[in-house]
């Protein structure tokens, strides 16, 4: 709709001749498809969404993903196909599992979203016809019912005490009344003489004239906002990516500055590729997109038992960051359905209990049940708004719901509570009109109920209903309680009773006022509990709404979201951030009004949680740092622009999914802190043992063993670990911290230097006492394997010693403790062979170690003394050892089982001995094709 056409302030027949319209006739078939041909059809644009192959791939879109990628890709140049396929397999696995994730919350959604075709009555050639919505133009008349969806934006012609619910797109909890009388520039939700598409006729008749359709209406305005709105990074999201970074940037700096040492040192070019492919591999975490998957996974797995379906994993710990709840009012801290909540009658008060159309609850007076025996006034009070009443409460599909208006649906309700379920046939009817200002039914007993506002029933009355028959009316006294009803946000109807012998309504006879029944749209039962947790965590929640002041404000009150209310009117003559913060409930406010409201509390630092269900919430549902939409009265916008949906339209679930997101985030925490300083220490004896030219402690394949045994093994404890206790006591943390602590870092940093510092203390000692290179390394493997189950106990809390408890309530961690302990026992000890288990370095290593057996060596006294060197034996070849001819665990022989080697490595190494061989037998530092013996490992 552009604001330059304004038809609402122009009278009907202008709005009809600008278009080339016709009143009564509408517009002729073949103008009509001209027409249609020219300005399309009237549907919105389709979002062009993420197919499969894309949403696969997407989930290789991270820093450290790359680099394990192209480390992958070099080891399979290189022919080191083991460690390709394992990387990769690592890769694989994680993107699977969130590929699959998403895709069946998609498919979830789609059961969701509604199927159903929109059809309009519209006049064509003077004729009345069904077509489909996406058919009609501008121009075109069209008829509306009680019941039927607005197609398109309707300039109205005439009405017949027509209302529509339009709360999914202003928030207004009522149904509107229309009039075609032109108005002055006033607020979308005061545009009494138009009709907005997608909006509901709750009751009456009316004709209009198509003004805009598909993207030129109000919804298509909205449409607009909405995929001009970026999508935000949720916090996860970002930190995750600012460390996988800082890591990436870290690992690629040290493994070229460990390249370029090696080559500067003489060393082979491929010798050192692959040595600065093994750092990158070691160090990198390769373990930690598993894990942040699966414990996302399954934090979704449990938000998915509570009533949420997570569109994309890391939204289920955003909620864990989430600083301030920005809520819709109606439909989603209430139930957007009416209900009676108190009556006056006969002079007394009573309270109704029980929210919604269920017919179940009391009716109370001073606290106790009522028998309605004893309250005559207040029986026929509810028999009234039973008989004077044109809708329908059904039960259906396990819910009770009604056709027509909601303010009636409320009175069924209400007399249904006090076990009213009929009154006699009805004769006649005088629908509600402005002018009459009153709704009046005849019944075959000759009964005549009337109903309306407080002023027009008082006018129709002589006297009251009271307990012992009739009194004088205090006019007086029924205005000071409807007054009070009304500070309360309560819409009141007063009603009446008269008697006629004539069968039709063209006069009223004499009435009798019988009572007032007030209503509102309530809170739902859990929203004021869910409120009160969220603040005790430190969560602020704003309720934004289109709806009245005095109504949030009530509503507000209800629920513990006190203070003064901020209108749209202030919004838009602006207002400072500071006044914003200050603020807890916000009224009449516009679709944009709310996505600005959104914004200024990002720019504040905060990290914001939009829920809401209706087309009005789509563009801040887009904006915030996750959106929640509603699932079962949610639109198909507020779905589509959220990131969780809550299929039980449950507020206390949001509450709970906070609760799920801080224990998501920890549990990651305690996972990195727990998993990095074996990364860290890995990558670092790498780099060590390279710059100062020793034997390398433990070798790339070792490596690769401990991060895909200990560190998975071991880390999936992580995944599911119970919640503090005290989790929803504290505030949330700071938005602006990183992942890690400087304090985390530290202790990661130390875990590392120790690892680092027992790594060469440990292979000086078991060199120093006659150890082959490989028998020590495998120490060292056992060794960080053991540490990193150690320190496992001391991660399960950062705050708090967890021993005991921590394996009690995780039986997960003694699992996976004894799971390490039987591979390292399979690793080090395999079945058939005493003796230590070795990855088989390369030749050249053997030989420079079998050299380096030879030097001089200086012992106690100072004396300088040749090291013996050891026994040497004839090295058998691969095609000696039968049972690694057709597999790629091992070779054996008879004292060694080497793991796990690939036959063209083992090829390689045998044409590397041979050309060392004839190397060395030209300096005579080696007489043939020999290697030292290993050493039993004891």
């Amino acid at each position: 709709m552009t604001a330059a056409l304004a038809p609402y302030r122009r009278s009907a027949e202008d709005v009809v001749r600008d278009l080339g319209g016709d009143a009564s006739c509408g517009l002729a078939s073949g103008e009509a498809r001209a027409r249609l041909e020219r300005d399309g059809p009237n549907a919105l644009p389709a979002a062009r969404g993420r197919g499969p192959v894309l949403r696969f791939l997407l989930q290789f879109n991270s820093p450290l993903i790359y680099v394990l990628l192209a480390a992958a890709a070099v080891t399979a140049l290189l022919g080191e196909h083991v460690d390709a396929v394992v990387i990769l397999g690592v890769v694989i696995v994680n993107a699977v599992v969130g590929f699959v994730q998403e895709s069946r919350a998609e498919k979830a959604l789609t059961a969701l979203a509604a199927l159903t075709r929109t059809s309009a009555t519209v006049v064509r050639d003077g004729t009345p016809r069904r077509v489909a919505a996406e058919d009609l133009v501008r121009g075109d008349l069209v008829e509306l019912d009680a019941g039927d969806k607005v197609p398109a934006d309707l300039r109205l012609l005439r009405t017949d005490e027509l209302a529509v619910d339009e709360s999914a797109l202003t928030g207004e909890s009522l149904p509107v009344a229309k009039d075609p009388a032109a108005l002055p520039e006033v607020a979308l939700a005061d545009r009494t003489a138009m009709v907005f598409s997608g909006t509901l006729v709750t009751g009456g008749r009316a004709a209009g004239l198509v003004v805009a359709t598909g993207a030129d209406t109000e919804l298509g305005g909205i449409h607009r906002l909405m995929h001009t709105t970026a999508s935000v990074q949720t916090p996860l999201t970002r930190k995750i990516t600012q460390f996988s970074k800082t890591v990436t940037v870290a690992i690629l700096a040290l493994a070229a500055l460990t390249f370029a040492v090696g080559v500067l040192r003489g060393r082979g070019t491929a010798e050192m590729l692959t040595a600065a492919v093994a750092l990158a591999v070691g160090a990198i975490p390769e373990g930690l997109p598993a894990i942040v998957t699966i414990t996302l996974a399954l934090g979704v797995a449990r938000m998915v038992r509570r009533g949420a379906i997570v569109r994309h994993l890391p939204a289920v710990e955003t909620l864990g960051s989430t600083t301030v709840i920005c809520t819709d009012k109606t439909g989603t801290l209430t139930q957007n359905q009416m209900t009676v909540t108190a009556v006056t009658a006969g002079g007394l008060d009573y309270t109704l209990t029980g929210t919604g159309y269920a017919p179940t609850g009391e009716i109370l007076h001073d606290g106790r049940p009522v028998d309605l025996a004893g309250h005559p006034v207040l029986r026929e009070v509810l028999r009234a708004g039973l008989g004077c009443n044109d809708a329908r409460l059904e039960h259906r599909g396990g819910e009770w719901t009604i056709t027509g208006d909601p303010t009636e649906g409320a009175l069924l309700t209400s007399a249904a509570k006090a076990g009213l379920d009929h009154v006699p046939p009805r004769a006649a009817a005088l629908p509600f009109s402005s002018e009459r200002r009153f709704m009046a039914t005849l019944h075959d007993d000759g009964t005549v109920y009337v109903k309306g506002p407080v002023e027009r029933i008082l006018e129709l009355c002589d006297d009251a209903a009271g307990p012992g028959g009739p009194v004088p009316l205090d006019a007086s006294a029924v205005h000071d309680r409807a007054e009070d009803y009304g500070a309360q946000a309560l819409r009141v109807l007063a009603f009446a009773r008269g008697s006629t012998d004539t069968p039709g309504l063209d006069a009223l006879p004499r009435l009798r006022f019988l009572g007032l029944q007030a209503m509102l749209d309530p809170p739902r039962p859990e929203a004021a509990q869910s409120v009160r947790t969220c603040h005790d965590a430190g969560v602020q929640v704003k309720m934004i709404t289109g709806d009245h002041a005095a109504t949030a404000r009530a509503i507000g009150a209800r629920i513990g979201l006190d203070g003064r209310v901020m209108t749209g009117a202030e919004l838009a003559a602006g207002v400072s951030p500071e006044r914003v913060l200050d603020t807890a409930v916000f009224a009449r406010v516009s679709p944009e009004q709310k996505l600005h409201l959104v914004r200024t509390l990002q720019g504040a630092g905060h990290v914001i949680a939009m829920t809401g269900d209706g087309v009005n919430d789509a563009p801040a549902l887009k904006q915030a740092d996750i959106g929640v939409a509603m699932g079962r009265a949610g639109t198909d916008a507020a779905k589509e622009s959220a990131d969780m949906v809550l299929t039980g339209d449950d507020f206390a679930s949001i509450e709970q999914a906070v609760e799920e997101g801080r224990g998501v985030f920890d549990n990651l925490v305690k996972f990195i802190v727990w998993a990095l300083p074996a990364n860290v220490g890995l990558g670092l004896v790498l780099v060590a043992a390279i710059l100062a030219g020793t034997d390398l402690p433990i070798l790339p394949l070792q490596v690769l063993w401990l991060n895909m045994t200990a560190v998975l093994v071991l880390g999936l404890p992580f995944a599911v670990e119970p919640k503090d206790e005290h989790i929803m006591t504290r505030p949330p943390r700071d938005p602006s911290l990183p992942l890690i602590s400087r304090a985390l870092t530290a202790r990661i940093g130390l875990v590392a230097a120790i690892l680092l510092a027992g790594a060469f203390g440990l292979q000086s000692w078991e060199r120093a006492h006659g150890a082959s290179p490989e028998a020590a390394q495998t120490i060292v493997v056992n060794v960080f394997a053991l540490t990193l189950l150690t320190y496992l106990f001391n991660c399960l809390s950062l705050d708090r010693p967890m021993l005991l408890k921590g394996v009690r309530r995780n039986p997960w961690v003694a699992a996976s403790a004894l799971g390490l302990l039987a591979l390292q026992a399979v690793y080090t000890y395999p079945a058939g062979h005493e003796r230590g288990v070795r990855f088989r370095p390369p030749g050249r290593r053997r030989l420079d170690a079998h050299r380096r057996d030879r030097r001089p060596v200086v012992r106690g006294g100072g004396a300088s003394q040749a090291r013996p060197a050891r026994p040497l034996r004839e090295r058998r070849s691969p095609s000696q050892f039968p049972q690694a001819a057709g597999r790629h665990a091992g070779v054996e022989g008879p004292d060694r089982l080497c793991l796990p080697v690939l036959p063209g490595a083992a090829r390689r190494w045998e044409r590397e001995d041979a050309g060392n061989a004839l190397r060395t037998a030209a300096d005579g530092s080696v007489r043939g094709h020999h290697e030292p013996v290993d050493p039993v490992l004891r």
